[in-house]
């Protein structure tokens, strides 16, 4: 019996050489490197952290400034009520509330902000060394806060003899009592903002500073040939545009930490409000409303107010340092 030369092999759907069709191991591994490379997969973990820290707290704060809610009952829906309430009943907040923060804000805002750029200039023309250790220095009041820095110029602000301030104006016989510079609404004002500008060296700050030590010093040198020939001339030709991000930071920065303050004027006058509603800020109306008087409702309109507030200090500085790109 004669055997058959060639063995029949099985068919096998193949596909032609020239198919679009990949084999699925190329397919699963194409597609694990887009999703591997992709740059959504980069931005979630932020992504995640912004909706759960930032945007969900601001659409809760938003919902419940519609609503009556005590903190114990379910929140009961009320419309516009809080904020018809909020603009023409609430004499504390438009007569000072507002007119505090704005104060506060506008003084500490720029001039901390302006202080910030001078004293990180100043410390970027010293060696490294000694900037390290000026830099702690005037970094430290910031991590302690405004409250904590309060508490320390209670001393020195104190309205007995035992003040420093009120017993060398009583030595020098400036004055002939002692003053209450903390119980004064005329006096506390001006001590809240002056606690204020001490604190105001943040982030800020730290971000000027490495901006002016990252500046391309060749673009001095260039511009000395092109006709710069002070100090002066060459901070607003050639420092401040070569640091813009810096700037637009630290502009946020101010703007955020501004607004934000709480309890600077109730540490120091030693009690809450402080007299006469001197240096009652937004937050403070808020936490009044919110942790004292279990008003959860109406203190979320009051942060909703100052929220758009924010937003709106922050277009303008985004109007004066970002990039028209």
């Amino acid at each position: 019996m004669e055997k058959s030369s060639s063995i029949e092999q099985p068919s096998v759907n193949r596909p032609p050489l020239n198919s679009p069709v990949k084999p699925k191991s190329r397919q699963m591994k194409s597609l694990f490197y887009k999703v591997k490379n992709s740059p959504y997969l980069f931005i979630l973990p932020y992504a995640t952290l912004f909706t759960l820290l930032i945007i969900m707290p601001v659409l809760v704060a938003v919902f419940l400034s519609f609503t009556y809610f005590n903190t114990v009952q379910f929140p009961e829906f009320v419309g516009f009520q809080n904020y018809i309430d909020l603009f023409t009943g609430d004499t504390v907040f438009l007569q000072h509330a507002v007119s505090s923060t704005l104060l506060y804000a506008v003084i500490v805002g720029p001039i901390g902000y302006m202080m910030a750029f001078f004293l990180a200039w100043m410390l970027s023309q010293v060696p490294h060394n000694v900037r390290t250790i000026y830099t702690v220095i005037i970094y430290s009041p910031s991590v302690t806060g405004p409250i904590m820095m309060a508490i320390v110029w209670r001393v020195l602000f104190s309205g007995d003899q035992v003040g420093y301030l009120n017993y060398w104006l009583l030595e020098w016989n400036i004055i002939k009592e002692p003053v209450q510079f903390l119980q004064s609404p005329e006096f506390l004002v001006p001590v809240m903002i002056f606690v204020g500008l001490w604190g105001s060296m943040g982030v800020g700050f730290l971000a000027m500073l490495a901006g002016l030590l990252n500046v391309d010093k060749s673009l001095y040198e260039a511009a000395y040939i092109d006709g710069i020939r002070n100090r002066w001339q060459e901070i607003f030709f050639i420092t401040i545009p070569s640091m813009k991000p810096q700037m637009l930071f630290g502009a946020v920065m101010a703007i955020i930490g501004t607004f934000n303050a709480s309890g600077i004027a109730a540490t120091l006058s030693g009690g809450t409000p402080p007299p006469q509603y001197a240096g009652w800020l937004i937050v403070d109306h808020a936490s009044d409303f919110g942790f004292i008087r279990y008003e959860m409702g109406y203190a979320s309109a009051v942060t909703v107010v100052l929220l758009l507030i924010v937003v709106l200090f922050n277009k303008i500085s985004y109007k004066l340092f970002g990039e028209k790109d």
